[in-house]
């Protein structure tokens, strides 16, 4: 039942993927419901709830990625990294978070599902140092927004962006956001089976406006 659930709630939001990508994110699905009950992975314990809460909602930020390199930062169960790496082959996705329990669980998912275009890192995200950077850095719970940008603003690439998955809309998040930075848009995210309010907030930066960097 889960990939007519999976592919009908895609075709809702205007989207479609091949048979074998279908395949991959209900397989995901199995595997986390299966890993779920020894490691508490995610509060949602019905995988047809999952397809909804986790899978769809994921992919809706899909035509907000920017440029070949994401960065998933607090992934979690792999969310919304796995079911992004899955549809979008052509992109780069490093799934960080500092948890090694769950770390584990999601190069198990890589490895079952086959994604090369997916690697695991286990750091935090102010703690990652890496030659490349990142286009898009998205983060689906790691809590303010600036706490987002805070941490990981030396992982942005030249004209890269943040994606910030929220709820309803965050007015206190955006009064408060630093210097050096520009919100380029809000979008609503409609996600079928939901019935609260999504949105995904879109953050470039002036490099040339940002605090100094004294670590």
């Amino acid at each position: 039942m889960l990939k007519p659930k999976i592919r009908g709630g895609m075709l809702e939001m205007g989207m479609d993927l091949p048979p074998a990508s279908i395949q991959k994110l209900a397989d995901y699905l199995v595997l986390l419901e299966k890993w779920n009950r020894a490691y508490n992975l995610t509060a949602v314990r019905d995988p047809e709830q999952m397809v909804y809460r986790h899978v769809l909602d994921s992919l809706s930020v899909i035509p907000y990625l920017h440029g070949r390199r994401v960065l998933d930062i607090g992934t979690g169960a792999g969310l919304p990294g796995i079911p992004l790496a899955v549809a979008c082959p052509e992109r780069e996705f490093v799934l960080l978070d500092s948890n090694a329990k769950k770390t584990r669980f999601v190069t198990q998912v890589i490895a079952a599902l086959n994604l090369p275009n997916a690697h695991v890192v286990l750091n935090r995200a102010e703690k990652l140092q890496t030659a490349e950077k990142f286009d898009t850095l998205i983060s689906r719970a790691l809590g303010g927004i600036a706490d987002m940008l805070a941490l990981a603003a030396h992982l942005r690439s030249p004209g890269g962006r943040f994606l910030a998955m929220k709820g309803v809309y965050p007015q206190e998040e955006l009064a408060a956001l630093p210097p050096g930075y520009e919100v380029l848009a809000v979008e609503a995210l409609g996600v079928p089976g939901l019935d609260g309010k999504r949105h995904v907030v879109i953050i470039s930066a002036d490099s040339s406006r940002l605090p100094e960097d004294k670590s």
